[in-house]
């Protein structure tokens, strides 16, 4: 917090102008004791020591320590701790502390400087105490021999000022000068005489210039050393050895001799390579005693074959003697071969011809004589041969047709040997890709379809899809769907179904009519989008399965007749005896065309029985006089779709229970007057029932060939006309429920298709079953129905005997 607070005070100080432009400077000794008076500070300020306490006068500085301490009462300036120079200032001439004296009311500031003064309290001291010097005899007078001076931590008079030498001696003298050099000389005076004084003792004096001064001493012990009057000498100029590149580190190579006939140190000889030799740079060392070369990395034949030594043998005394030494490396099978390519195709058109060359490379092999000789070869590759092109050249070729479908790339491994002992291979992988070419035409997953669809569809569902591959790669095996006319006369397939072309999914576009149309078969074009395209048909059979959507129609009793006609039953007739039959037919198919017949409701429910399998109306009981001569019946005709559709049947039935005719109404008697041109009529309806039926056929087979000539002339299945027509027309004949039309338009080339959120339809085909023709249900269908009255059904299964058909008996 301190040091925090005085530094916010002098940037206050530096925000303040100045009172004082001028410091107050003082100087002071080093070592002084913490307490030492510096100087009157207030005094120099022109305070007094009232103001000094009245406006609260401290001392700051920018580094935050505190050299000095300010005594309000006295306005002294005393020291606060020693001051040392050496650890504040190091070697500087100059070592000033400043720092400010502050008065915070008001505020003013003066600037201190303190010029910390040096004392002599470091002697010198030299880097070593006892330094040894070999110099030979017969030196010339003159020479010098530098040594390290001595170091003083003091600066200026109190620094180094001579040097001495004692005792004196007539072979010495010491050469000091006050330069930048951190050493001095000794110059010999006087040659030396090993034989005379082989050694001489001195010391070596450091004085200062301080009072009283300050000295240092170090020991030097000259060593007079034998004359060398001989170099060494090689017993040959030329030193030859061999040595092989794959020799270990510390294998020597040859040893070279030098002698000297000096005796001592001066015929001690040492070897060494020339410094212009590079001997880090060298795969060889030498012995300096043996002269034994040796090696010490490994050697390469093929980077350099011969390396040229200097070597240079010197005694103790200095001289020496050269040689030359040279080194030849001898070759070693340690290079592989090597492949160089040049070129190189890849990929390559699966209709490449024989012959094609699919790359260039050159061998080579670094190694020399046999060593470098090479051989080339295949491994196991029927589909392409070496063949040689120039010198060390060799052509990588094709030896048979390609085909990307059977194999999309080929691994071609190429092995090339020298004649070495063990010989060395390498091996080059080629990896050629096969590029495809469109010659393979998309392929189906079946070779024909069959899809169903319910009629009365809903416009655009999805009844099944198509599936072709190709087997060729990128756009030659895109593969798109179109619809193909069936026979080639035809201008446009059927336009009541689409295809996706992009995923083969079949739509049906319109609702279909089981009972106009049972099946259609389009064909569907698979293409890919090579070039040129290739292409595969399929057919497409699409049934059509039949939806209950035709109620039953009922032809007899005819129900617009007015008045209906009714039914003669004798008082004589019996149990069981047909008094009529209600005729049906639906056109539906299947099970939705078998009808069963109920009695929905009658006069006297307990009197008629209705066959459920054959509308047969038979008496359940004999005729009594209580029974209404006028009995009227409904009975229910009811496929057996799901849901169910169904019809009425009104019958009218006269009971002729002993009654005249003149006791019958009016209308009875009429009715009985006309017997006789019903019989006529009736004839007469049979005939024209008939010709009816015959035109109904004649008229469909001609609308059936006529829709084909359509389909065929691009014409659309169902129209707006024609549909609304044959709608109304069923629904007015209980075909149809509801007439609809439906006008879709759906583009069969298009990429994305319309109907993508519809599911396929796979409509179950309804069972067969054998009955007794159309309209008519199978017993076995069928259990006993309970009428409108709650009295059961006949369940007939036998003939039935002689009824009555508008009172004509039949069988």
């Amino acid at each position: 917090m301190a040091s925090a607070r005085q530094v916010l005070c002098l940037c206050a100080l530096l925000c303040v102008p100045r009172v004082r432009c001028e410091p107050i400077r003082y100087s002071v000794a080093e070592e002084g004791e913490s307490g030492s008076v510096v100087a009157n500070v207030a005094e120099d300020a022109g305070l007094t020591p009232a103001q000094l306490s009245a406006r609260r006068a401290r001392i700051a500085s920018a580094d935050g320590r505190q050299h000095f301490r300010l005594e309000r009462a006295t306005g002294r300036l005393v020291l606060a701790e020693r001051l040392d120079r050496e650890e504040m200032c190091g070697r500087s001439l100059t070592c000033t502390l400043a720092f400010e004296l502050l008065l915070e009311n008001p505020l003013q500031f003066f600037r201190v400087e303190v010029a910390v003064e040096d004392v002599n309290d470091h002697s010198p001291v030299f880097p070593e105490e006892r330094v040894t010097l070999q110099i030979p005899e017969r030196g010339d007078p003159g020479s010098r021999f530098p040594v390290e001076a001595a170091q003083d931590l003091d600066v200026g008079s109190n620094s180094i000022q001579a040097y001495t030498i004692a005792p004196e001696n007539e072979y010495f003298t010491v050469s000091f000068k006050h330069t930048r050099k951190k050493f001095i000389e000794l110059v010999l005076e006087k040659p030396l005489d090993r034989e005379e004084q082989p050694e001489l003792l001195f010391s070596l004096i450091a004085t200062d210039g301080g009072s009283p001064p300050r000295s240092g001493t170090a020991q030097i012990h000259i060593v007079v050393l034998d004359a060398n009057d001989n170099a060494p000498t090689f017993s040959q100029d030329v030193y030859v050895g061999q040595v092989l590149e794959s020799a270990p580190a510390g294998s020597v190579v040859l040893r070279v001799v030098a002698t000297d006939p000096d005796v001592g140190l001066n015929g001690e000889i040492s070897y060494r390579f020339s410094q212009s030799v590079g001997e880090n740079q060298l795969p060889f060392t030498i012995d300096t005693m043996s002269g034994e070369i040796r090696v010490t990395k490994p050697l390469d034949f093929e980077t350099t074959q011969k390396y040229e030594l200097s070597v240079q043998a010197t005694d103790g005394g200095g001289l020496s003697g050269m040689c030359n030494a040279v080194v030849e490396v001898m070759d070693v099978n340690d290079n592989a071969p090597e492949l160089v390519i040049s070129s190189f195709s890849s990929p390559l058109p699966e209709n490449t011809e024989p012959g094609t060359v699919v790359a260039v490379f050159a061998v080579r092999d670094r190694d020399s004589g046999v060593n470098g000789e090479i051989s080339c070869g295949l491994e196991d590759q029927l589909s392409f041969s070496l063949r040689p092109a120039y010198k060390n050249y060799y052509e990588l070729v094709t030896m048979s047709t390609l085909d990307r479908e059977e194999t999309a790339q080929y691994l071609v491994v190429i092995t090339a040997a020298d004649a070495g002992s063990p010989p060395l291979t390498t091996t080059q992988t080629f990896t050629v890709d096969i590029s495809d070419v469109n010659d393979n035409a998309p392929v189906f997953n079946q070779t024909s379809y069959t899809m169903y669809v319910r009629e009365n569809n809903i416009p655009g569902v999805l009844v099944g899809a198509v599936n072709a591959v190709d087997s060729d790669a990128g756009p030659n095996a895109k593969v798109t769907y179109s619809l193909r006319p069936v026979h080639p006369t035809e201008r446009d397939p059927c336009s009541c179904i689409s295809v996706n072309s992009e995923n083969g999914h079949v739509f049906v576009l319109r609702p279909l009519d089981y009972e106009q149309v049972r099946q259609l078969e389009v064909l569907v074009s698979a293409t890919d989008a090579g070039s040129p395209p290739l292409s595969t048909n399929v057919t497409i059979r699409l049934l059509v399965v039949d939806e209950n959507d035709n109620a039953p129609l009922v032809l007899h009793p005819a129900q617009d007749s007015s008045p209906p006609s009714s039914e003669l039953v004798p008082a004589s007739a019996e149990v069981g005896d047909l008094v009529t039959k209600v005729v049906a037919v639906d056109a539906d198919s299947g099970q939705n065309s078998w009808l069963s017949f109920h009695l929905l409701r009658a006069t006297d429910p307990g009197l008629f029985a209705v066959g459920s399998q054959n509308g047969e109306v038979r008496l359940r009981r004999p005729v009594t006089e209580r029974d209404a001569v006028k009995q009227k019946l409904e009975v229910l005709v009811r496929d057996n779709g799901r849901p169910p559709l169904s019809a009425t049947a009104a019958l009218n039935v006269l009971l002729l229970n002993g009654l005249s005719q003149e006791h019958l109404p009016q209308q009875e008697l009429a009715v009985q007057d006309e017997d006789s041109s019903l019989t006529i009529y009736l004839i007469v309806s049979l005939v024209f029932v008939s010709l009816l039926f015959l035109t109904s056929v004649a008229a469909f087979v001609a609308c059936k060939v006529c829709k084909r000539k359509e389909l065929k002339g691009g014409h659309v299945l169902y129209g707006t006309g024609n549909l609304q027509s044959s709608l109304a027309a069923g629904a007015a004949s209980g075909t149809l429920p509801h007439a609809y039309c439906y006008e879709i338009n759906l583009t069969t080339g298009s990429g994305n298709s319309e109907f993508k959120f519809l599911k396929p339809i796979l409509p179950s085909v309804p069972p067969q079953h054998c009955g007794t023709g159309r309209g008519v249900a199978d017993t076995e269908d069928f259990p006993p129905v309970q009428n409108s009255m709650g009295d059961a059904a006949l369940d007939i299964s036998g003939t039935p005997s002689v009824g009555h058909f508008n009172g004509l008996p039949f069988n």
